[in-house]
């Protein structure tokens, strides 16, 4: 399973930045013409690809976002933050149309619920320049949306000689796309979570939704939550657990699963490594608030 991009190399992660306004500590979900009340709030920079790049980094890899990025005042007040993230950002292309795009996080009873909005389109301008960085060994799509609106991504990336890994992401409409296979076809990791991979194959089973998803990519890392991940891969399929811990926060804890997955592959480990430590990176993410806290929390 190991991969054949340069074992030092950077990860490039493709998709959108947003503001997470992360709501904790309620007594329930918002309901039409109600007020409730959160004992907790968190600002943070969000959305997969900086999440995955933030703990990618935290691996101790290089690693750029590569992605659009607002000039409005809310921007620049997560701009600052952003810097603190140990991540190369000069793939990052700054555009007054791409901002502010806002995620509202409402965390409760163990899970969370999103509200968010997008500003513009996908694709930056520096794309092709960092695909062609003489650095970059793989590039991480963090959302099938993003791949959706930049349908070439994968083929040039593969031109370069990078490897490819797509998150799905959760979109009620994409995830229904009947060419969603066609579009990711030459994607090398797929890093679903159970809820994608059961909308994506018909199948509520996990082992049987998983193995649907083998037919289509080499190697498919499937998230379950609490109950660990499951991995299939050169016609091979292995479980492992997660620990009992503590859930303060559930954001962004699949795409520090990612980021762990994604370092160990590039590293050449064995793929119960790859499982284990992409396990580890989401137990060690749910235990602090927003997608980058437990980063903060580490430092």
């Amino acid at each position: 399973m190991t991969s054949t991009s340069n074992k030092a190399g950077a990860v490039l992660s493709l998709g959108r930045i947003y503001c997470d306004m992360v709501f904790r500590g309620l007594d329930g979900m918002p309901q039409l013409g109600r007020e409730i009340f959160a004992d907790d709030f968190a600002l943070t920079p969000g959305g997969g690809a900086l999440i995955t790049a933030a703990h990618v980094a935290a691996h101790g890899r290089r690693s750029a976002v590569v992605a659009r990025f607002g000039t409005d005042p809310l921007s620049r007040t997560l701009g600052g933050e952003i810097e603190t993230l140990g991540l190369d950002l000069q793939f990052l292309d700054r555009h007054e149309t791409a901002g502010p795009q806002l995620t509202v996080v409402i965390v409760n009873s163990g899970d969370r619920a999103f509200l968010s909005r997008r500003a513009g389109y996908a694709r930056p301008e520096t794309f092709e320049t960092a695909i062609a960085w003489d650095q970059a060994a793989h590039l991480h799509i963090a959302e099938y949306a993003t791949l959706y609106e930049m349908q070439d991504a994968v083929a040039l990336a593969k031109a370069q000689g990078l490897t490819v890994s797509l998150d799905p992401s959760w979109d009620d409409t994409l995830i229904k796309d009947p060419l969603f296979f066609e579009r990711a076809k030459d994607v090398d990791l797929f890093l679903p979570n159970l809820e994608e991979a059961q909308a994506l194959t018909g199948d509520t089973d996990p082992a049987a939704a998983l193995a649907k998803l083998a037919s289509h990519f080499p190697v498919v890392a499937l998230k379950l939550g609490g109950d660990g991940a499951m991995l299939a891969c050169e016609g091979e399929v292995i479980a492992r657990s997660s620990a009992k811990v503590e859930v303060v926060d559930t954001t962004g804890a699949g795409d520090a699963f990612n980021a762990g997955f994604i370092d160990a592959w590039l590293n050449g480990q064995p793929k119960e490594a790859c499982l284990e430590a992409a396990i580890l990176a989401g137990t060690r993410s749910v235990q602090a608030s927003g997608g980058t806290g437990s980063l903060r929390a580490a430092s």
